[in-house]
């Protein structure tokens, strides 16, 4: 599996399309890449993350969710073909 990201780099989750102005203004959904830790009992890949608005903490999801397709099943009309996608500029 391909890392598209490095430590550093901003990212906006999909549902980001999906909301207000305000909410945009607010960063809602954008993201800063920490980088890819290893779960120390499974030894998954884990993508280390933290959001660029509310509490700004730091989170992890899996690798290979976190690089995932959005599902266009369930979000037909969605633009961005991943899950996260680097912000251009």
């Amino acid at each position: 599996m391909e890392n598209r990201f490095k430590p550093g780099d901003i990212v906006q989750h999909f549902k980001r399309g999906m909301i207000s102005a305000e909410e945009r203004d607010a960063n809602k959904y954008l993201y800063e890449i920490i980088g890819v830790a290893t779960h120390s009992e499974t030894r998954e890949p884990m993508m280390v993350y933290r959001p660029l608005y509310e509490d700004g903490g730091m989170y992890v999801r899996p690798l290979g969710m976190f690089l995932s397709e959005v599902d266009r099943e369930k979000y037909p009309d969605v633009r961005q073909k991943y899950r996260f996608e680097k912000v251009q500029g």
